[in-house]
């Protein structure tokens, strides 16, 4: 009886102690200087994006199906649009359409920064170009969307740049470092051994330039309005590292024949028990530190009741493992991903393969190489006569600092432009041109600043691409003020 008193005293302590601890689990109050107002030309920002639209610089894994002359002709654009970056800046023309412009600063002995940008565009999906509101590279301006392919992805990001520079020099400001910005031509092309951003980098770093930091696309300012968990706020999550992708293909082979003799199980038979094996053999999950302090952020932001909770995420980690691997979108933060993607079997339906097939396509936790992905598929799969091939394959990056001076920047720019922002470091799900800069560059993060919910941000590589008018504004500013203050000593 003694035992149960003291079971029970010891959970109502631990109950009042939460209760307590949930009162007090909120983000540290600190105050933010407001940010006046900049200078940005909306109009020009809207009729540049819609013309940068209009023009097709869609990449294709098959280098043969690029239309080339879409790139020189953004390029011209450009030039045009931006009569003063065009003269300011001097602009280096890497492989077939990299593009490198150097703004040089009072003192070039200072690492200088970098902007990142990808010109090329995915194709839309054939039979699914009558399912737009407007055609994928019109660039329709209807006053509240800019339509298109490239909407989100990335030709705002790169015309907001070009936007916050042009008008930086018509302000009449310098940098005190140089400023780089660095635009791929096929960045939507996973994996390419002729990555573009790895012929840029490896034309600084042959020239011994080492960078102090590299902002690419990424994170999104996404509004946060859950009723009765969290009210009217703004998660800016800033990328610090991104998971790695390879896809593999296994085979298994057969005798082959004609169907008419099939055996018990053909080759597609047998390697219906690989793909069993391999999905029903995840990646172990682990809930890793930046996780870990991007629910324990939201969470301080949450109502009280849901506090509760929140503020015991120690205790609870086990728990909410288990239940973010029975949700798709969630276990990708805590494991490395398993896709079965395609299979290829015999030419004809009368004909027995000889060979079968799949591609598994593979997006790994940093600390997981692409040899490890392989070992883990020669462990599981219970057949050992498959052949296992790497198709193509990128490591994941290296983890980016929090307490950087560019980080610092992102998140205070952030909070000082909304003080009911959420700033918090993630894992980037997929892939960005930013991790081949690693070996000129330690600080590398991933962040857009462009307000815009969740539900258009789904319609990047989809149908009905657009980029809300009304963030513009705010994106442009941001720009600037980034440059103007990461430029500096």
């Amino acid at each position: 009886m003694k035992i149960l008193y003291g079971i029970l005293i010891a959970l109502a302590v631990f109950i009042v102690i939460t209760l307590v601890r949930a009162i007090f689990f909120v983000p540290k109050k600190k105050e933010y200087a407001p940010l006046e107002k900049e200078n940005v030309d909306v109009e020009r920002y809207r009729k540049n994006l819609s013309e940068a639209i209009k023009i097709k610089t869609i990449s294709y894994a098959d280098e043969e199906l690029i239309d080339w002359g879409e790139f020189e002709k953004f390029r011209e654009f450009l030039k045009n649009a931006y009569p003063l970056t065009n003269e300011k800046l001097s602009l280096e023309i890497v492989g077939k359409s990299n593009l490198i412009y150097l703004w040089k600063g009072k003192n070039s002995s200072l690492d200088p920064i970098a902007l990142l940008s990808h010109q090329d565009v995915v194709p839309v999906s054939q039979g699914t170009e009558q399912d737009w509101t407007h055609p994928a590279f019109s660039g329709e301006d209807d006053g509240e969307f800019i339509w298109g392919r490239g909407a989100l992805d990335m030709k705002n990001h790169l015309i907001g740049v070009m936007e916050a520079v042009e008008t930086l020099i018509a302000e009449g400001f310098e940098p005190e470092r140089d400023v780089y910005l660095l635009f791929g031509e096929n960045e939507e092309i996973v994996a390419s051994e002729n990555n573009g951003a790895t012929a840029i980098m490896n034309t600084l770093k042959n020239r011994g330039i080492h960078l102090d930091s590299v902002l690419d696309e990424g994170g999104a300012m996404l509004p946060v309005n859950i009723k009765g968990i969290i009210n009217n706020k703004l998660l800016a999550g800033i990328g610090i590292a991104e998971k790695g992708y390879a896809d593999y293909e296994i085979s298994v082979r057969a005798k082959g024949g004609h169907s008419s003799q099939s055996p018990k199980h053909t080759a597609v038979g047998k390697l219906a028990d690989v793909i069993k094996d391999i999905e029903n053999h995840q990646f172990k999950s682990k809930m890793s530190k930046g996780v870990y302090d991007l629910f324990s952020l939201i969470g301080k932001n949450t109502t009280y009741p849901v506090r509760i909770i929140t503020c015991n995420l120690w205790l609870l980690k086990p728990l909410v493992i288990q239940i973010m691997k029975l949700i798709p979108p969630a276990a990708t933060f805590i494991r490395s991903t398993t896709g079965v993607t395609m299979a290829q079997g015999s030419p004809s339906a009368n004909v027995l393969p000889q060979k079968a097939s799949i591609t598994v396509n593979f997006r790994m936790m940093p600390g997981t190489s692409i040899k490890d992905v392989e070992t883990h598929i020669r462990k599981v799969v219970r057949n050992k006569d498959i052949e296992v091939k790497l198709l193509k394959g990128k490591e994941p990056s290296r983890f980016s600092p929090t307490d950087s001076r560019c980080y610092k920047i992102l998140e205070d720019l952030s909070m000082r432009n909304n003080p009911d922002t959420i700033v918090a470091p993630y894992l980037v799900m997929g892939g960005t041109d930013s991790c081949f800069y690693q070996p000129i560059c330690d600080n590398i993060y991933r962040f857009a600043p462009f307000r815009v919910d969740t539900s258009l941000l789904l319609t990047t590589h989809g149908t009905n691409e657009r980029l809300p008018v009304e963030c513009m504004e705010d994106s442009v500013a941001f720009f600037k003020r980034y440059i103007r203050l990461a430029s500096d000593k």
